[in-house]
């Protein structure tokens, strides 16, 4: 998920992001139910795990052994949990980890032939553009489709159902525990405050944001962090992504400012205090301004800690 230079607005979740674009929206909640759990015995590791594995409307017969990911959440998860053997290919997009065997195909316009040529026994995708689902399907070959997650949960499902379905059931368990007990710890964590902080989020320069009813807005109110980009979509007619005015924003001088668009537009604390009117805001006078990595602030794979951590220790920083 790279993002390009000027552009669009950037949504990091919803066309899982990489360029323009997020999406994602509502607040942490709702576990999967029972029926939506994967059945089949995979445990962890291929002799431990037993087929044929069930997930949805999905059944491998075998341990998938040639697996193309075109989402870079998916890669990042079939990573984790011990699956990346059985990696052979993976989107134009997908740079982390670094050893990902990275090729030419795209996530975001998928071509069903150039897939097919990789001879793949599973293939994950995060969207269906270009109806590529269907076209896959006639050519009997298996997808796994890891939608742009709307809660942490969603997150933690997608892990444990990839888990089962590559025979990394055990593993997948394990990291999402370790991602339930490190978040859970970094919120403990965070100084309790009689009035809570402001923030700004920016997915590019032109001032795109996201509101509390997303995935990232989501984690910063774990933190106990007041959004002010919420008035902007109040109604949610803007999909949780509403583009800000410079005035409004100035207005409502954020304690915090988080910048999605360092690679992508090379933003930094002396690119925003040289926009007008931006050095009076209370975030940039006190230096606030947080630098994030725009991959990891625009995946729903076990990285999502690290955006945890970088949110609450700058909250931590900032003098109760």
């Amino acid at each position: 998920m790279t993002r390009g230079g000027a552009r669009t607005v950037r949504r990091p979740f919803k066309r899982q992001l990489t360029a323009v674009a997020a999406a994602v929206a509502l607040a942490i909640s709702g576990c999967a139910s029972d029926n939506d759990e994967p059945s089949g015995a995979a445990t962890s590791g291929p002799a431990a795990a037993t087929y044929p594995v069930t997930v949805g409307n999905l059944t491998l017969d075998k341990r998938p052994e040639k697996i193309v990911s075109l989402s870079p959440s998916a890669t990042e998860m079939l990573f984790a949990i011990g699956a990346g053997a059985q990696v052979t290919a993976v989107d134009d997009n997908s740079n982390f980890p670094p050893d990902a065997p990275k090729s030419d195909l795209s996530g975001f316009q998928p071509n069903a032939e150039a897939i097919a040529a990789k001879a793949p026994d599973l293939v994950v995708l995060s969207n269906d553009t270009n109806k590529v689902v269907d076209q896959l399907t006639t050519l009997k070959i298996p997808v796994y489709m890891a939608a742009s997650a709307v809660t942490l949960d969603d997150s933690y499902k997608q892990l444990n159902e990839l888990g089962a379905l590559t025979g990394h059931a055990g593993e997948a368990a394990g990291t999402v525990q370790r991602m339930k007990d490190d978040i859970a710890k970094l919120v403990k964590d965070v100084p309790q405050r009689q009035t809570k902080l402001t923030y700004y989020y920016e997915l590019d320069p032109t001032l795109y944001s996201v509101t509390s009813k997303t995935f990232i807005g989501a984690l910063f109110a774990l933190a106990g962090l007041e959004n002010v980009a919420d008035p902007a979509d109040a109604d949610g007619k803007k999909g949780g992504y509403p583009q800000l005015s410079a005035e409004s924003l100035v207005k409502s001088d954020p304690d915090l400012i988080f910048l999605a668009d360092t690679k992508c537009c090379q933003q930094s604390l002396e690119t925003v205090k040289a926009r007008t009117g931006w050095a009076n805001i209370t975030a940039v006078k006190s230096g606030n301004v947080i630098q994030l990595d725009d991959d990891i602030a625009s995946r729903w794979g076990p990285r999502v800690v690290d955006l945890v951590r970088a949110i609450t220790e700058a909250v931590a920083k900032v003098p109760a």
